[in-house]
């Protein structure tokens, strides 16, 4: 991961960013110390196969509820 320094930021932070846009990080330095780490955004949308969507299948109106730790290992088997 690049290190770019507070002031070097300040003065190319156009440039940083373009960089950043590019899938890299860059980890910002204050005095030679680590103080930020700027990392692109990764934009996932849910695929539609998520067994979350099919929960109302799995659903019926005997017994008890279900915990959100019962929900999770019945729908994705943790």
């Amino acid at each position: 991961m690049k290190s770019v320094s507070l002031l070097e930021f300040r003065q190319k932070a156009q440039a940083v960013l373009s960089y950043v846009q590019k899938g890299r990080g860059v980890l910002l330095t204050c005095r030679g110390k680590p103080v930020a780490r700027l990392e692109p955004v990764v934009s996932r949308s849910a695929s539609q196969a998520d067994p979350f969507y099919s929960l109302d299948q799995l659903a019926d109106d005997r017994g008890e509820p279900l915990t959100n730790d019962e929900i999770d290992r019945v729908v994705y088997g943790s």
